[in-house]
């Protein structure tokens, strides 16, 4: 059998048209990802999330101090393996602390931490967390004895790890 001189043209046509798409292809893939990547890495950079003082529901951020005041508790969150107090700790502790001086009542402090980790060293930073809002409240004129550090029976909390990181506030009677 023979082939005739227009079918090995053909044949040559289609393979050098089938490699030109295969090129194009591959080169427009690699233009693509390279267009993707310079793109994130050009990206401007999230600004860092800033310690908000609310009244309501917020979502807390993954590794960023913050402090919420939801029905009259005042919740602390911390950053992974770290005790310093959000900005406007002092503003969201005020209802708190006019709560003890005028108000006669005791401020409860409970701390909570993650289930990442060594249990023990989170122990001992959800204390060291405590620690620091009563340090806070005791800046802003509460008396020690008027601070009680109370240990929840569950010390863990619920969630996600960034709201387990966290110290309550409430006022007791």
């Amino acid at each position: 059998m023979s082939f005739s001189s227009s079918d090995d043209d053909s044949q040559q046509r289609f393979a050098l048209g089938f490699l030109f798409a295969l090129i194009a292809l591959v080169v427009s893939t690699v233009v693509g990802v390279v267009v993707y990547k310079r793109g994130i890495a050009h990206a401007p950079a999230k600004a860092p999330a800033a310690a908000v003082v609310t009244t309501a529901v917020e979502v807390v951020a993954e590794d960023a101090a913050s402090v919420v005041v939801e029905g009259g508790v005042v919740k602390f969150f911390f950053a992974s393996g770290k005790a310093d107090l959000a900005a406007g700790a002092s503003e969201a502790l005020a209802e708190a602390v006019k709560g003890v001086l005028e108000g006669g009542k005791t401020a409860v402090v409970s701390g909570f931490h993650d289930a990442t980790g060594d249990a023990a060293v989170n122990a001992e930073l959800s204390k060291q967390r405590a620690l620091a809002v009563r340090d806070a409240l005791k800046a802003l004129g509460v008396p020690e004895e008027k601070v009680e550090l109370k240990k929840p029976e569950v010390t863990q909390g619920s969630g996600s790890n960034a709201e387990a990181r966290r110290v309550e506030v409430m006022l007791a009677p």
